[in-house]
């Protein structure tokens, strides 16, 4: 093989190998994209100081993936009726299907009280708690939540180790002034509960 033969056998191994490199390291790059998208979900700071023009560049920015910023306001008025009859009506991407399902099945003494409700009525909101229950939201606490609880379905979201964490600082006696009663009275304190945000900006703890 001559001179000139044996630099055209180079330069074609040459150009086989980067062209190899190449798109191996542009499928690595798509793969970290991918993740990278899913990771910042489970990142996200919930308490952004962000303004609002800024969320909504970050949920069109994830839109593609179907996640959101917020838990989705309460809108079944069966449960809204029945349940928040006495006390804050906590929206369901707030706890995974399996502590809903443990909630319900201990009526008859629900945290002290004996609950009744009719077979209608408690299949509605079996069916709306399963079907928007922390597992199937892709809201950034929810999937912190889920997150932070692994395969466990507390009965209460104060058992929930991210809830606690985001809690820690707070004094318990705070928490037991009249005007707030418990770490379950979501809406003493944040503002903007029932709208499903939690965000410190909205935080007003009462005296």
């Amino acid at each position: 093989m001559n001179r000139i033969q044996k630099c055209i056998v180079f330069l074609l191994a040459l150009f086989l190998l980067t062209n190899g490199a190449f798109y191996a390291a542009l499928a690595d790059h798509d793969e970290h994209e991918e993740k990278r998208w899913y990771q910042k979900i489970f990142d996200w700071d919930d308490d952004d100081d962000d303004n609002d023009d800024d969320h909504h560049r970050d949920d069109h920015k994830y839109s593609k993936h179907h996640s959101k910023r917020y838990l989705n306001p309460v809108d079944n008025p069966t449960y809204k009726e029945e349940c928040g009859a006495c006390h804050f009506a906590y929206q369901p991407e707030l706890l995974p299907s399996g502590s809903w399902k443990k909630v319900l099945a201990g009526l008859e003494d629900h945290f002290g009280e004996v609950l009744e409700l009719d077979p209608d009525s408690k299949k509605i909101i079996a069916e709306y708690l399963k079907g928007n229950a922390a597992e199937h939201s892709s809201a950034k606490r929810a999937v912190k939540i889920m997150r932070s609880l692994g395969n466990r379905a507390p009965l209460r979201i104060t058992e929930i180790p991210y809830i606690r964490e985001k809690h820690h600082e707070v004094s318990p006696n705070v928490l037991k002034r009249e005007s707030i009663g418990s770490l379950s009275n979501c809406s003493a304190c944040h503002t903007t509960a029932e709208r499903g945000i939690y965000e410190d900006d909205y935080v007003s703890i009462p005296r």
